[in-house]
Parts: structure tokens; sequence; C-alpha cells
């Protein structure tokens, strides 16, 4: 007589079987190509409650199971205000999902309720150096964030369209202000779309953005975007009926920038122009 699986069971089990291809093996990817888990890592895996950060711990439960790399891994959650409702969702999931969340409390909200100009900026970069704070404090080297590879796509027409810069996102850099401590994102290769098909499958319901700016508002999950992500959203949208491989061709280009041809390059806080860049490639004599 088969057992019968707990719900968090069955969401490893469609990880390793119907979404193995679209998720998992992506997700592993990641690791290999980046080298995002390495031997003797402590990693804080950041928790928000959305579907994002929800899976990524999923997997790295996963992992940690069958990995013959050795390293360690806690599940870190901040509440930077949260509504009682939303805090208490969160909850549910993490037990649901048999997820044991390290919680720690901010009032990040509160300091950014009243900021007019840019708020969802100023919250994320708290919401980070707190996030480094606590992890170091557990003595963690490393922070796990759920970026997927939508978020690095729009992110970087993001910058060139709204930011004037070629600037992609990276699947790991080093932190400026906290030594020796690094952030990976290891669903660099995993697409929004499954993530999504992976949560209606497993019947989950996950936070989507629980700011003071949008949790009083009933909206879906395409209108709670901030406009410009909203526009570049629509965009490639747009663009994908001409140019089916159109994603696929922009994460390519952050893997393939030819320096020679930028007109200015900034590399460790240094700016190159194009003059010098220009006399730096001048062919030697033969």
């Amino acid at each position: 007589m088969e057992k019968t699986l707990t719900k968090s069971q069955l969401v490893e089990r469609s990880l390793m079987k119907r979404f193995r291809k679209s998720i998992w093996t992506k997700f592993i990817l990641a690791l290999k190509r980046y080298q995002l888990v390495e031997e003797g890592d402590k990693i804080a895996v950041c928790v928000s409650g959305g579907k994002d950060s929800m899976l990524l711990a999923k997997l790295f439960q996963l992992l940690k199971k069958i990995s013959e790399v050795n390293f360690e891994v806690v599940y870190l959650s901040m509440n930077p205000g949260y509504s009682e409702k939303n805090l208490e969702q969160i909850k549910n999931n993490s037990q649901t999902l048999e997820i044991p969340l390290t919680f720690f409390e901010t009032n990040i909200f509160d300091s950014v309720v009243n900021v007019e100009k840019s708020p969802c900026y100023l919250c994320a970069r708290m919401r980070r150096g707190f996030l480094y704070s606590e992890a170091k404090k557990l003595g963690c080297n490393k922070i796990a964030l759920a970026h997927h590879n939508d978020d690095v796509i729009e992110t970087t027409l993001m910058g060139m369209f709204y930011g004037a810069q070629i600037q992609a996102m990276p699947p790991k850099l080093w932190s400026k202000n906290f030594e020796g401590m690094s952030l990976i994102r290891p669903l660099y290769f995993v697409k929004e779309e499954d993530i999504i098909a992976w949560k209606e499958y497993n019947e989950l319901k996950f936070l989507q953005c629980a700011c003071r700016f949008t949790e009083k508002l009933n909206l879906t999950e395409d209108e709670i975007s901030p406009s410009a992500r909203k526009n570049i959203k629509n965009l490639i949208k747009t663009l994908r009926k001409d140019i089916p491989e159109l994603e696929n061709h922009i994460f390519k280009s952050i893997h393939n920038c030819q320096v020679d041809t930028m007109v200015g390059v900034k590399h460790q806080d240094k700016y190159y122009d194009f003059n010098e860049i220009f006399e730096n490639n001048k062919p030697k004599k033969s």
C-alpha cells in the first residue's frame, strides 16, 4: 500500500519529475556554470514570501539532501512591516512546505512609506543591507536571492531605456559593504512562466507584493508591477511575436559583450572613454 505523501513531499516530487527539465535542471546548471555553491559555504536563502523565493528555498532543501558538496544553509525571512495577514500567510506556507524560516524584524516600510521619489529602489537597497547584516550575524558568507531569467532580461533593458546605461544583473557579485560576503542568483536560467506553472500545479498561493503601496489594493500579479518594468514586459511581449528567440538573444548578449566596440566602459568604478579605449586597441608594430 502506497504511503500518503505530505504536501511538502508532493511539491518536492513535482520538482524532480514534472518540472525537472524546466526548473530543477536549470537551477543545477546555474550552480555549476557560475560556481554559486562551493565547499564550506554557509548560505542564507532569503525568503520574502513570494513564489520565487519560496521555490528557491525548496530547491535548496532538495539540493542539501543530494549534494556531494559540503555546505550549510539557513532560510532567512525579514519582516519589513508586513500586515498580520501577510505575515501569517508566509508562516503558513513555510509550515506547509516544511521550510524552517529564521525571522527577524525591521521597520523598512515605515521608513519609506512617505518617500515620493523611487521608494521601491530605496526599499530594495535597505532590505538587501539588512539581509546581509543578519546573514553575517548567522555566520553566512553568501545570501541567495530569487531573481529569475525574466528579471535578468528586463533589468538589462530597463538600464538602457530608463538609466542610459548597459548594465546586466550578474549571477553573483561581491558585497561592497560586508567584507567577504557575496550575493548569488541560482534561478538565473529559470523562466517566470515555469515558476507560475509550478505554483499553480501544486495549488500554492504566495504573497505578490506586500508593501504599503500595494497591500491595500486588490491587484493582479501583472498590475502590481512598477510602471517601468511593466512597460518592458509589454514591449518584450510585443516584439516576441516577430522575434520568437528575443529573450534568449538578450540573455546571450550579456554573455557575449564586445567590449572593444563600446564607446565608454566602466570597470571597478573607473570610467574609460572612447579615446582611451581606441588608443589601447591600436595595433602593435610587427
